[in-house]
């Protein structure tokens, strides 16, 4: 069957759907394999480590621009029609919602897609921080932190259009961006080989993660081509499909069913599957209230943040970085910042060490 067949057949909201839960099986999957996690990323950034965990990242990171990328020039993807680009966005968000974001990071040990990974394989924090980080992203969108998620986002914004498109900013087309995917993908390489832990998750997982990242953005383009109806074409996120399904729990009627709503059940079974495979499923909770009171107050910074800087750490971070979004890109670097300082002063850089933490990294053999 055609796309136009599955449309007329199911109706555009199934179809949306059931691509969000494929295309989230094989990013919760994948990341779950390969340990992909911004926060871990950063820390061997900041500590000048440059190992597996950054490696990861950089795959996944490199593989999504050069998959978009690729798409743009191939004529099967308009990155000026998303939002990230084509809509009013705010400078002042980016870079103070990406800091909230960072540090939040850190002080649940996790970014958002990390905390809905490490949930599916029995972790207890991740779990309670997921829940806490969407009650407070609800907040912020529509609720009693809205207010001040507006005012600040009022501060410093930007038209949407070529003023929001990082490459159309530097005078850059999408060669540039493809070639700029290629040099981050052989840094990516560069690191990996030097990696004494690398192992064929590292090389599966981190580009396998990256280009499910890409495939959101080229299914929606799909669908909005075949449609009657108008569709918004997206990339994953975890922000906003986090609020949406605490208001499906908590309001009727529910929103109507989209991508979103088969990305979040898709991430957590592909994730719980990688766990079960990999013999990593473990239930875990709290070693005492100081780690709680953590990681509550960094999922509420995590929550407010990703809504003040229009994603998360893949929403805004690979996703809307590999449209070279500048609004995303700004909230990137806020988040390496944020979560590089905060390592610092929380921790004093004890999770840099290779044997804390192990649930975020490789398995020693």
């Amino acid at each position: 069957m055609s796309m136009a067949q599955w449309l007329e057949g199911y109706g555009q909201g199934s179809v949306l759907a059931a691509g969000g839960g494929l295309i989230g099986l094989s990013f919760g999957f994948l990341a779950q394999r390969s340990r992909f996690c911004l926060r871990a990323a950063v820390i061997e950034f900041w500590h000048r480590r440059f190992g597996d965990k950054l490696s990861v990242w950089l795959l996944a990171f490199a593989s999504a621009v050069i998959g978009v990328q690729l798409m743009v020039l191939m004529g099967w993807l308009d990155t000026g029609s998303a939002r990230q680009i084509s809509a009013k966005g705010s400078i002042s968000g980016a870079m103070i919602g990406g800091l909230l974001f960072g540090v939040g990071m850190v002080m649940t040990r996790g970014c958002a897609s990390r905390l809905l990974v490490l949930s599916a394989n029995g972790n207890l924090r991740a779990l309670l921080s997921g829940l806490i980080f969407a009650v407070t992203a609800q907040a912020a969108l529509a609720g009693a932190l809205s207010p001040l998620r507006t005012h600040i986002s009022s501060w410093w914004t930007v038209d949407g259009g070529a003023p929001r498109d990082l490459l159309a900013l530097t005078g850059m087309d999408h060669w540039a961006g493809l070639f700029m995917g290629g040099i981050w993908l052989a840094a990516a390489l560069f690191f990996a080989l030097r990696s004494p832990q690398r192992n064929k998750w590292m090389w599966l997982g981190g580009i396998g993660t990256g280009l499910s990242v890409a495939a959101a953005w080229g299914f929606s383009q799909w669908v909005a081509a075949e449609s009657f109806e108008p569709v918004q074409i997206q990339g994953l996120t975890f922000s906003g499909p986090s609020a949406e399904w605490l208001m499906r729990v908590l309001h009727w009627p529910a929103p109507a069913i989209g991508f979103d709503f088969g990305l979040m059940p898709g991430v957590f079974i592909g994730s719980l599957i990688g766990a079960l495979i990999g013999k990593d499923w473990k239930l875990e909770g709290f070693s005492d209230g100081y780690s709680m009171r953590r990681y509550i107050g960094g999922a509420v910074l995590m929550g407010f943040g990703s809504m003040l800087a229009g994603g998360c750490a893949v929403g805004a971070g690979v996703t809307g970085g590999a449209i070279f979004a500048l609004t995303a890109w700004l909230s990137l670097v806020g988040m390496w910042v944020g979560a590089g300082l905060t390592d610092r002063w929380l921790d004093g850089g004890a999770s840099a060490k290779p044997t804390s933490l192990p649930a975020e990294g490789f398995k020693r053999p």
